[in-house]
């Protein structure tokens, strides 16, 4: 029986070994397909300014204004008109400029019109382009 009990056990551990070293043997491919395209970001991320990202973003902006007035309404407070909070967010945001960085743009225009004006070409409206280039920059 003893020698039957130590045949068992040594033919346990040799198989065991060899399950493992099949095992290390495969793991190397395992551990270079990690992280190969879990976490990766969206291949093609929509555009807001698409049709489909910006029904996506206004759809995600009402719901969290919903969420955020469902919070409000359990703690007891009065709950935001969720149309109005929408057309403030979603409206066209009043570009506020630094003064410094507008005659800086300032600056840089008439610069344009003075090498434009020796081209002789037609020199440009200043502050329509000053506006027109703020605006470009957000």
């Amino acid at each position: 029986m003893q020698q039957a009990l130590t045949i068992v056990v040594f033919a346990v551990v040799a198989l065991g070994a060899l399950v493992g070293i099949v095992t290390f043997a495969g793991s190397r491919r395992a551990y270079d397909e990690i992280g190969a395209n879990g976490l990766e970001p969206d291949p093609a991320p929509r555009s807001p300014s698409s049709g489909a990202g910006a029904a996506e973003q206004a759809a995600e902006i009402r719901q969290m204004l919903e969420a955020r007035n469902a919070r409000r309404a359990r703690r007891g407070e009065e709950p935001l008109d969720v149309e109005a909070e929408m057309a403030r967010l979603t409206g066209p945001a009043a570009a506020v400029h630094d003064p410094a960085l507008e005659e800086e743009v300032r600056q840089l225009v008439q610069a344009r019109n003075a090498r434009r004006a020796r081209r002789g070409e037609e020199p440009l409206d200043v502050e329509a382009e000053v506006r027109r280039q703020l605006a470009g920059l957000g």
